[in-house]
């Protein structure tokens, strides 16, 4: 009797509480909440692959679109006056904002990691290199390497349109494949939400045939759910993002060193995006258990 007066008061609206439509335990509960919780964790990770692949590839892009590299393979007698003249014909080329040639112990440090601290620069015909800033006006580098091959042969001049292009390249593939993660993170809380709503809806079976009988309509049991679920989901995926950004602020600073993996986390305004994550999971689960529950109840009738 104390549950139907319940009902009764919360169909005539005299009443408050979902809880008698929709209990607040059980395993639907549990299994909404904690799968929003954990796709909400995992989208924070992917939103982090995102914009650390965003970054990667503006900085790959900007660094290497303004530079080239100038290499001078000669014999050691003629290796500085091969330099001398390069130095010149950068000085008088349009589009160079400056230029400068690498000293032995720079070169000493690029060649380390593949050889070792002891490498005998100075004995070893190692080419000389030249590293070569544009200006915004930017450089012709077909009408350089025409001026070089005349005035320096032993000049090979590397624009980085090799090496920038693919690296960009994969930097967007990344940021592609973390936005499709996402997605798919969307799209799994959504299907389990319509699980368990379909569940509750089914183990709810008797309390919706007496709903109906002293007047309820189907938009407002509908409602009850949606509420329930939606309620859920944002709660859970709540907890979620704490403990996604939590973890996302115990990864390493960024650093040269670590390169890409220690720069994945969120920079500045970017901290703001995670914290949208559980309204859109509530809106997922809205619309998941709007649709769930309009047709179970329709197969009711």
């Amino acid at each position: 009797m104390k549950r139907w007066s319940q009902i009764k008061s919360l169909v005539d609206g005299t009443g408050s509480g979902l809880q008698v439509v929709v209990p607040p335990s059980g395993a639907t509960a549990w299994l909404t909440t904690a799968t929003a919780g954990a796709m909400a964790f995992l989208a924070v990770f992917a939103l982090a692959l995102s914009l650390a692949t965003t970054r990667l590839a503006d900085r790959w892009s900007s660094e290497l679109a303004r530079t080239a590299t100038l290499r001078i393979s000669a014999t050691t007698s003629e290796l500085a006056a091969q330099v001398a003249a390069a130095e010149t014909v950068l000085a008088t080329t349009p589009g160079i904002a400056s230029f400068r040639v690498f000293s032995d112990a720079e070169e000493r440090a690029l060649l380390e990691p593949w050889f070792g601290p002891d490498l005998p620069v100075d004995a070893l015909p190692i080419p000389k290199l030249i590293e070569i800033v544009e200006d915004d006006t930017g450089l012709d580098a077909d009408a350089l390497r025409l001026r070089l091959q005349g005035e320096v042969p032993g000049a090979v001049l590397d624009d980085h349109t090799r090496w920038r292009a693919p690296l960009v390249q994969a930097a967007n593939r990344l940021r592609l494949f973390a936005l499709l993660s996402m997605a798919l993170i969307l799209a799994t809380l959504g299907g389990m939400v319509t699980l368990a709503a379909h569940a509750s809806l089914a183990a709810n079976g008797q309390v919706i045939r007496v709903l109906r009988l002293i007047g309820a309509t189907d938009s407002f049991i509908a409602r009850a759910f949606v509420r329930r679920f939606s309620g859920r989901a944002v709660a859970g995926s709540a907890i979620g993002v704490i403990l996604g950004m939590l973890a996302i602020l115990a990864l390493p600073s960024a650093s040269t060193q670590g390169g890409f993996l220690t720069g994945l986390g969120f920079v500045g305004a970017g901290w703001i995006l995670p914290l949208l994550i559980p309204p859109v999971a509530g809106l997922v689960a809205y619309v998941a258990t709007r649709m769930a529950s309009g047709r179970t109840l329709r197969d009711m009738t």
